[in-house]
């Protein structure tokens, strides 16, 4: 369902995990961001780009490989797909398919397209490189440490920041590549935020923001939350913070361990 919008962006939220889906109307061209989860979700964004493209390009951005960020790829199959270099060169691409098709098989989920790993035809490498689509114009940084391959997206006129799965105001931060390199990433937004141009956070997962205090909380709240692993106490007054923290519980767990070792290896 539509939980933001305005004259431009427009933010779906998935019953499964407040996942988030955003479409961008950029006047010459349409920008897709993630779209998700359940069939009849996607088919509702399939559906609503339908209705407003107008033969105008399609442009589908990836903001990293986890199964559930990717598991509506084929639906928009004339769309030109942006992510990463690392997500284009993933090791091991048959993995988050596979993950799709378990996931459907656990809950009789029948799609209407076809499952496959996105082909990548805009492969960001570098921090600060730029394209337009449409009357947007885009500024990507890598965002290693939740995976090695993520990917923010600053969107101008719009102030727009897509995050990915950081800043969410439901989940912690989850450490599925590397402890520092989610500090570094962290710290780079940080410096996103604090440019002032940021007017709207779109994180992957929760709820979407317009708050520039509510954007400061959250960046703050990150950075606490990854010092606090590699203290022996005060973990329990970060995480009261997070309503479902229970059902986290593993990946918090796992997330200390992460930290004290440097190292993540973790996989679903």
């Amino acid at each position: 369902m539509i939980v933001f919008q305005n004259e431009t962006v427009v933010v779906f939220q998935s019953s499964l995990y407040q996942t988030t889906s955003t479409l961008i109307d950029a006047e010459t061209a349409l920008l897709l961001i993630d779209p998700a989860w359940l069939p009849a979700e996607v088919s509702e964004i399939q559906s609503y780009v339908a209705a407003i493209r107008r033969g105008r390009p399609l442009y589908l951005l990836f903001t990293h490989s986890d199964f559930d960020h990717i598991i509506g790829y084929g639906a928009f199959p004339e769309a030109i797909v942006i992510a990463s270099a690392a997500f284009t060169n993933h090791p091991a691409k048959d993995y988050p398919v596979k993950q799709i098709h378990d996931f459907d098989t656990k809950y009789y989920l029948k799609r209407f397209y076809p499952i496959s790993y996105p082909e990548v035809e805009v492969a960001v490498a570098n921090d600060g490189e730029t394209m337009k689509v449409g009357n947007c114009a885009l500024t990507f940084y890598l965002a290693p440490g939740h995976t090695n391959d993520g990917l923010l997206t600053v969107i101008e006129p719009e102030g727009v920041l897509a995050a990915g799965d950081h800043l969410s105001d439901v989940e912690f931060p989850f450490i599925y590549d590397s402890y520092e390199s989610y500090l570094e990433t962290i710290n780079k937004i940080k410096n996103i935020v604090d440019s002032g141009n940021i007017e709207i956070l779109i994180p992957g997962h929760g709820s979407v923001t317009n708050s520039e205090k509510a954007i400061q909380q959250r960046v703050n709240q990150s950075i606490h939350y990854l010092h606090s692993l590699r203290q022996s106490d005060g973990h329990e007054e970060v995480t009261e913070q997070y309503e479902f923290f229970e059902g986290m519980k593993d990946v918090h767990l796992h997330n200390v361990k992460v930290a004290a070792r440097k190292e993540s290896q973790f996989e679903d």
